[in-house]
């Protein structure tokens, strides 16, 4: 029997993504009518700061109980976020060519994330955690006029950077004829195999040999 399919992400990893990304966009969306001021009039009677700061203990506290539950994740996770190498240097090179033209000459072969992907996981690792510092000093509101007007920057700062990432990230899955497969990656969990040998071919070999597995 022919096996088609590879395991790429495990039901409880994709509980995790679908949980953080929904909340995402809710704080991103109630954010933005205090980031716009034309956006004010929808913040009247505080219904958008009440969501925002109920959907931000969502954000927060879904991936410190998945780091609980599995700390072997968490270590995994950190490790591929800030692990780089020569091929990642070599992916930056020859991606504008893959993604603008679907050229893949040149692209080498990548592990469980491939660099476009570790490159979005830190972002999401280091402006989280800035989201969550500022947001929970903001909501105590104890601080100083100056130290206040510093967390909303950095704050701000960081919806712009991480909405902009998540913007490209959804382009990508969804409209990218060459990168169909994340998103049944995270919808079912499975990637065909001929996707794991051409956008995580060092994962893909790993698995084969029985030295690796799903996230």
């Amino acid at each position: 029997m022919t096996i088609n399919k590879v395991e790429k992400y495990r039901k409880p990893i994709r509980i995790l993504h679908w949980t953080h990304a929904f909340s995402f966009v809710i704080l991103f969306l109630t954010g933005l009518v205090l980031f716009i001021p034309a956006l004010g009039f929808l913040a009247e009677d505080g219904w958008t700061r009440f969501a925002h700061r109920i959907v931000a203990v969502i954000f927060v506290v879904a991936p410190v109980i998945y780091s609980i539950l599995d700390p072997s994740a968490l270590v995994r996770g950190l490790k591929q976020a800030f692990s780089w190498d020569k091929d990642d240097l070599s992916w930056v090179k020859a991606a504008p060519r893959y993604y603008f033209t679907g050229n893949e000459k040149g692209m080498p072969p990548q592990g469980a994330m491939n660099t476009g992907q570790k490159a979005w996981w830190l972002i999401v690792i280091i402006f989280g955690v800035m989201f969550a510092i500022t947001g929970m000093m903001m909501w105590k509101g104890t601080a100083s006029a100056s130290i206040s007007q510093w967390l909303v920057l950095i704050h701000d700062i960081s919806l712009i950077v991480t909405g902009t990432m998540f913007l490209l990230h959804i382009y990508l899955v969804i409209f990218h004829p060459k990168m169909k497969g994340s998103w049944d990656a995270m919808a079912s969990g499975k990637i065909s195999v001929e996707y794991a040998k051409a956008h995580h071919g060092k994962w893909y070999n790993e698995i084969t040999k029985g030295k690796g597995k799903g996230s």
